[in-house]
């Protein structure tokens, strides 16, 4: 049980706590600097415990059980808090960024759920390649509204709106993660669909 990839996939578990501690106080420019090092130690290790082990042969049933709990709590744990410090805003739409939060939360308990149902039934659902992208949207995302904290003088101006460089990609890829998030969610459910009666 206690194989390197699995070790990875606990220290990533155990260090969201600190994550969610270092993001929640508005203005500790250190502290959300900090919180982006270690977001980024996180990914760093979720790579790196699926590589090694499938490399190394390592494959365990902890290991497929831990790894999607431990990027799920991640996230989920990342846009609440986000949210609940008023990160989630930007220009024209104020507040309404948290809609893009609230659909990829929505889907990854859709997803949960739909995949405990067809376990006992046998069905795998496997992960798309459009799925993948929404990971990688996400993670960019996330990343750079933590950055954009960490570094609020970074900014420019455009069309005489003044806007956080790290901050409006990081919105920008949120809705983008969003959008595929309801697409893939929608391939998901389609393959549920033809199990239930």
């Amino acid at each position: 049980m206690l194989t390197l990839p699995n070790i990875l996939t606990l220290s990533r578990i155990v260090a969201i706590p600190l994550l969610a501690f270092l993001l929640w106080w508005p203005g500790w420019e250190v502290g959300f600097l900090m919180a982006f090092a270690l977001y980024c130690l996180m990914g760093i290790t979720d790579y790196f415990d699926g590589y090694l082990a499938r490399s190394s042969g390592a494959v365990s049933k902890l290991g497929i059980f831990l790894d999607p709990i431990a990027d799920k709590i991640m996230v989920a744990s990342v846009i609440l808090v986000l949210a609940a410090q008023g990160v989630l805003r930007g220009p024209y739409v104020g507040d309404a960024h948290v809609v893009a939060g609230l659909i990829i939360l929505v889907r990854e308990i859709a997803v949960s759920g739909l995949r405990e149902f067809l376990g006992p039934l046998q069905v795998s659902v496997p992960v798309s390649r459009l799925a993948k992208w929404k990971t990688t949207f996400q993670m960019l995302a996330l990343g750079s509204l933590i950055l954009g904290q960490g570094l609020p003088n970074w900014n420019v101006v455009v069309s005489g709106i003044e806007a956080n460089v790290p901050h409006t990609v990081g919105l920008v890829t949120l809705w983008g993660a969003a959008i595929l998030t309801v697409i893939t969610g929608w391939d998901y459910l389609r393959v549920g669909l033809k199990h239930m009666d």
